[in-house]
């Protein structure tokens, strides 16, 4: 048997709960080919670089070896979304398509410079949802911080900026979990198992993208509120998207607009938990919040890798020639935790100085998502430390969802003693 590499490992489910070892161990080599030709980075100065770099794109359409093909014979691993989709959407295209489109999307969910209190006029709605979670939990000895918390704040919030009912989300949340159970880039991807959720993995997106195109032209005909229906019917300078295009970016807007969020909650009220220390520290300093929502994000990031991007010329970095063409993974969990950038990166500091983690990327991908869910995280993790009574965790580790890319607990279980007003 041939001995995985670091990142093979770091891949297997049974290391999900825990990754960071083989991070450790991978990052002695920054740039690490895998056995299927990927190049994986995982270094902070590196994957920085990269970020920045001309030669590095972020079309999958110019990656002639899709990312995460095996050598064993496996379908490639990222085949159940591309096949589905037709056109790609910001975080897969390049400029000038990827400058156009962003330019044409940002000012209908980021906010400035046309409507520079688009985020912060959403905190009172956010509040009132983040209490009313905590308020269902009264006299409750055992929550789920996940299907009852971290879940169902993101996913009102998206649906009311995007404009998407919200009696629709059973539906797209079965899609979405079906598609992400299909992708797996590691040595599991051969299994039976993985190659079997394939087609359900496909025809969950196809039937998303239906949807997701109904709704687009239910605005067309009929214009309400939210950013879908402003993008539909957007005659600004850069003219209208096409409608595969809206499509394409109305399903990343619909899917990351909640998902990531979801796991930051999730995984802030996880590692609070760990660390007693840290949440009592909160607990006294509220204040703390804001610096330490961005500690939990370098300290468990939401996105752990991303898969997409390829390198369009030979590039020399870190000793390694990465040639033209091979596929490029950027490790962002081990970066975040890389002690040439990071001080003790193992430890949790709620006041860590110097903080430019990736946990929302670099460069021109940059989530513009980001304002939007550090106020989401703020608000529900600074109520959870204040109203939650004494919570405890039931199990540690807690079972993971299987995607790798948005590493995430599938539950997290507490126990508290009530709910504060």
């Amino acid at each position: 048997m041939v001995e995985e590499t670091p990142w093979q490992q770091a891949l297997r489910y049974a290391n999900r709960a825990d990754p960071y070892p083989f991070y450790e161990e991978l990052r002695k080599q920054p740039v690490a080919r895998q056995p299927d030709g990927t190049y994986v980075v995982s270094t902070y100065r590196e994957i920085v670089a990269l970020l920045h770099d001309p030669r590095v794109s972020s079309d999958p359409r110019k990656c002639p070896v899709p990312a995460g093909a095996q050598a064993a014979g496996a379908e490639p691993a990222a085949e159940p979304i591309r096949e589905a989709l037709t056109e790609p959407n910001i975080i897969t295209c390049d400029p000038p398509e990827h400058d156009r489109d962003r330019r044409t999307m940002m000012p209908h969910f980021a906010g400035p410079p046309q409507a520079p209190h688009l985020i912060s006029d959403l905190e009172p709605d956010i509040r009132r949802l983040v209490d009313d979670l905590l308020d269902d939990m009264r006299g409750r000895t055992r929550i789920d911080a996940v299907d009852d918390f971290a879940y169902p704040l993101p996913v009102t919030v998206i649906c009311k900026v995007l404009g998407v009912p919200l009696e629709d989300e059973p539906r797209f949340h079965h899609w979405i979990e079906t598609a992400l159970d299909a992708l797996d880039f590691g040595p599991e991807a051969a299994s039976e198992e993985i190659r079997s959720r394939q087609a359900g993995g496909r025809q969950a997106v196809r039937e998303f993208g239906r949807f997701a195109a109904g709704l687009l032209d239910r605005y067309a005909r009929e214009p309400g509120p939210g950013m879908l229906s402003a993008l539909v019917n957007e005659d600004g300078a850069e003219g209208r998207m096409s409608k595969g295009v809206l499509v394409s970016n109305a399903l990343l807007l619909i899917f990351a607009g909640h998902e990531t969020t979801v796991n930051l909650i999730a995984h802030s009220v996880l590692t609070l938990l760990r660390h007693p220390d840290a949440l009592e520290k909160l607990r006294r300093r509220p204040e703390l919040i804001v610096p330490g929502v961005e500690e939990l994000l370098r300290f468990e990031s939401s996105v752990q890798f991303w898969h997409t991007r390829s390198a369009v010329e030979d590039i020399d970095i870190a000793g390694t020639t990465i040639p033209k063409g091979a596929p490029i993974f950027l490790a962002y969990g081990s970066a975040n935790r890389d002690p040439q950038r990071f001080t003790d990166p193992d430890t949790l500091d709620l006041e860590r100085p110097d903080n430019q983690h990736l946990g929302f990327s670099q460069g021109i991908h940059f989530c513009f998502g980001a304002p939007l869910a550090r106020l989401e995280v703020q608000v529900a993790v600074g109520e959870f430390v204040r109203r939650v009574q004494n919570p405890r965790l039931v199990q540690d580790p807690p079972p993971y969802r299987h995607n790798q890319i948005f590493r995430g607990p599938r539950h997290v279980l507490v126990d508290i003693d009530g709910i504060r007003d």
